[in-house]
C-alpha cells in the first residue's frame, strides 16, 4: 500500500501544473512577464537575459486560449523551452492596460490590438531583438501564430524563430521547417 501511495505522489509530482487563472480572466502561465507594457523597455530586458520577446494575446472565455494552456503548455519539454528562450509579455484583447508601441504610440491593449490588426486569440507575435525607430510591433514582427495548435506545431514554431530559421541567408519557411521536424518526430505526431 505504501508503495503504491509513493507512485502516485511522485506520478503527480512529475506532471506540471494547469495555468492558474487570473483576476482578469486570462490564463498565467509562470513564465509570463508582469511589465508595464512598454515594449521598448520588454525589448530591452529580454535582450539582457538573452531572450526573445513575445506578445501573447488573450481574452477572457477563450476557449482556444484553454486549450493551448492546458493541452500544449502543461507540457514541460514546451513549457521550460518557453521559459529558457523567451520573454513573454501577455496582453489582453480586451484590455485596458496602457502599452507603448515601439513607434513610441500609447494606446490600451484593445485598441492596440486594433491598430496591429489582432483579431482572434490566441495571438503569438514573436519579436526581433532590434526594432528599428518608428516601427511598430506587428510591423517588426518575425513571425505570428494566430490559433491554437497542437504541441509538435507549438514548439516547431518557437524552435524555429529561437534558431533564427527565418533570417538565415538559405532559411528554411516555418512550413518546410515543420514538415521536417515531423518526419524526424520519433511518434510521428502530426500536431
Amino acid at each position: 500500500m505504501r508503495h503504491w501511495i509513493l507512485a502516485a505522489v511522485a506520478a503527480l509530482m512529475a506532471v506540471p501544473a494547469i495555468a492558474e487563472m487570473g483576476d482578469d480572466g486570462l490564463h498565467k502561465q509562470p513564465w509570463m512577464r508582469d511589465t508595464f507594457k512598454d515594449l521598448r523597455e520588454d525589448l530591452d530586458e529580454a535582450n539582457a537575459e538573452g531572450k526573445r520577446l513575445v506578445l501573447f494575446f488573450e481574452q477572457r472565455g477563450c476557449i482556444y486560449c484553454a486549450k493551448m494552456h492546458e493541452e500544449v503548455f502543461s507540457d514541460q519539454g514546451i513549457s521550460d523551452y518557453i521559459a529558457e528562450n523567451y520573454f513573454v509579455v501577455q496582453m489582453n484583447l480586451y484590455g485596458d492596460v496602457e502599452v507603448v508601441d515601439f513607434d513610441g504610440d500609447s494606446r490600451s491593449e484593445k485598441d492596440m490590438a486594433r491598430k496591429w490588426r489582432v483579431m482572434f486569440t490566441p495571438n503569438i507575435v514573436f519579436l526581433p531583438e532590434e526594432v528599428p525607430e518608428g516601427v511598430n510591433a506587428m510591423d517588426a514582427a518575425v513571425a505570428v501564430m494566430p490559433g491554437a495548435f497542437g504541441k509538435g506545431t507549438t514548439k516547431d514554431m518557437f524552435t524555429w524563430v529561437a534558431e533564427k530559421h527565418y533570417a538565415l541567408e538559405n532559411g528554411e519557411d516555418f512550413q518546410r521547417y515543420h514538415a521536417r521536424m515531423i518526419q524526424e518526430r520519433s511518434n510521428g505526431s502530426f500536431d
